[in-house]
């Protein structure tokens, strides 16, 4: 299942996507992370259950030492095939 998530707060200008990949790719998920116009940011990855999905919303939550998440909201969307964990600009 592919999921995007919209995190909003400030994770912009923070570090927050390199965290996000870093960690994302630690854990195994595959995806992208990558910031949009208005200042937040959108993630989509290929989750395969309930844990799962709760470990991805903990990574983004975490972000990095300078990011304060406010709020993420998620969707399952249209399944996509990833082969690695990526930055997008």
């Amino acid at each position: 299942m592919t999921y995007k998530f919209i995190v909003s707060g400030k994770v912009q200008g923070v570090w927050y996507r390199k965290f996000v990949s870093e960690n994302a790719k630690k854990a195994g998920f595959r995806g992208y992370v990558k910031n949009l116009d208005n200042g937040d940011v959108e993630a989509v990855a290929n989750i395969e259950n309930d844990e799962k999905l709760n470990e991805f919303i903990e990574i983004l939550k975490e972000g990095s030492p300078y990011s304060e998440v406010s709020n993420i909201k998620y969707e399952k969307i249209i399944d996509q095939d990833f082969k690695n964990f990526e930055i997008r600009y």
